[in-house]
């Protein structure tokens, strides 16, 4: 028997339910008190709220014994049960699909990795549903229904529709990805933009909890960013906002696969550096792993390479950052081990674009590998799941 979802799929959830599940997903478990202060909600719609949760067994409520006060009853707090149902994210590569099993708190219990024999949608589309019911059987033994799917493709994707409209990396065009995958595995589907799912996860559960404002820039195969602006995901009216690795730099630099010339992206990502380094050294460098070698090897041409996308990076960073303001920007991705590499041109690029005290904001390196982006997935079936309005545009 397979952990598809039963007739109660979900909880009716009202705006001030859905914030106070998210409230206590991020940060529970926590007192009521501390839930009203935290949401702004007044101490009965804090009890409205929590009561339908309660009795259908998403939140819990008990005594702490750890903290008991000086005088009085220990504090009673509430949380979520991470055991009561079952998510699974995918996070599809050029190279690979990464798939977890993670429960209501986005904990993983399983992950999954599968190599890919093509990126055509005819060899993806089976693969995933392959893997999505291998993760049903498994999910049976741990007595909870799998309530949702959630899917990160990178590219311009339609979350609304659960589109794939362009993935450079997989070429893929207008691929209605939630329609297929639904009907194959019979489970609700999410599908998202591969850098939003990550900023959900992180908005959460990661280095963006308890901020309003911040960003998240990955460096890797691509240049992208996810946008957090008070409180909430930033998709923007066309989904594509935070598009930081088309920012044009340089109109006469490298053509950018989007068609302009000098885009962060054309300068910063790794196809880019691996085109520099083949110029720089005559040698045919194919591999991310084998340029960083080379790197490392103390050849000032090579290293300059690395030093142009750390400089890159940086002025997109500044823009960024002189243009919303956030508290914090969270550098990520694959790119990241070739960190030591371009540091230094990230670091002196946005102290001399960013703007009086915008270069105040808290740059923060935090290494993420993929199972963490199919984790990503997972959060954005969960945030479907609780009807949890965190996407703005």
């Amino acid at each position: 028997m397979r952990s598809t979802p039963s007739p109660e799929a979900a909880p009716a959830m009202t705006p001030a339910a859905s914030l106070v599940f998210t409230t206590l997903l991020s940060n529970g478990p926590i007192t009521r008190a501390e839930t009203a202060r935290r949401t702004r909600l007044s101490p009965a719609a804090i009890t409205k709220a929590v009561r339908p949760l309660m009795e259908l067994g998403y939140l819990v409520e008990g005594v702490d014994e750890g903290a008991r006060p000086a005088v009085g009853r220990p504090a009673s707090l509430v949380w979520v049960d991470a055991g009561r149902a079952l998510f699974i994210g995918i996070k599809v590569t050029g190279d690979e699909i990464i798939a977890v099993l993670a429960d209501l708190c986005c904990r993983v219990r399983i992950p999954r990795h599968v190599r890919l024999k093509g990126r055509d949608p005819e060899k993806v589309l089976p693969a995933i549903t392959a893997l999505v019911q291998e993760l049903l059987t498994e999910a049976d033994g741990f007595g909870v229904p799998v309530r949702g799917l959630g899917i990160a493709i990178s590219g311009d994707v339609d979350r609304a529709d659960g589109v794939v409209r362009y993935s450079p990396f997989l070429e893929w065009r207008d691929v209605p990805l939630a329609e297929i995958v639904g009907t194959a595995t019979g489970l609700p589907v999410t599908v998202d933009n591969d850098v939003r799912a990550l900023t959900v996860a992180e908005h959460w559960f990661g280095a963006g909890v308890g901020l309003s404002n911040f960003a998240l820039v990955t460096v890797g195969a691509g240049i992208g960013c996810g946008l957090v602006v008070h409180g909430r995901v930033v998709s923007g009216a066309h989904g594509v906002a935070g598009e930081i690795g088309h920012l044009s730099l340089d109109p006469l630099g490298p053509l950018c696969h989007c068609g302009n010339r000098g885009c962060v992206e054309a300068i910063a990502a790794d196809p880019a550096i691996l085109r520099g380094m083949r110029e720089a050294t005559g040698k045919n460098v194919t591999a991310a792993a084998e340029a960083l070698d080379l790197a490392h090897s103390g050849d000032p041409g090579v290293r300059q390479v690395y030093a142009r996308a750390g400089e890159a990076i940086g002025k997109a960073i500044g823009s960024l950052v002189n243009l919303l303001g956030p508290e914090r920007v969270i550098i990520s991705g694959e790119g990241l081990a070739a960190y030591d590499l371009f540091a230094e041109g990230i670091r002196d690029a946005f102290a001399a674009s960013a703007f009086g005290t915008a270069s105040q904001c808290d740059v923060m390196t935090r290494p993420l590998p993929f199972e963490q982006w199919a984790r990503g997935a997972a959060a954005t079936a969960i945030q479907s799941f609780i009807g949890s309005d965190t996407y703005e545009e």
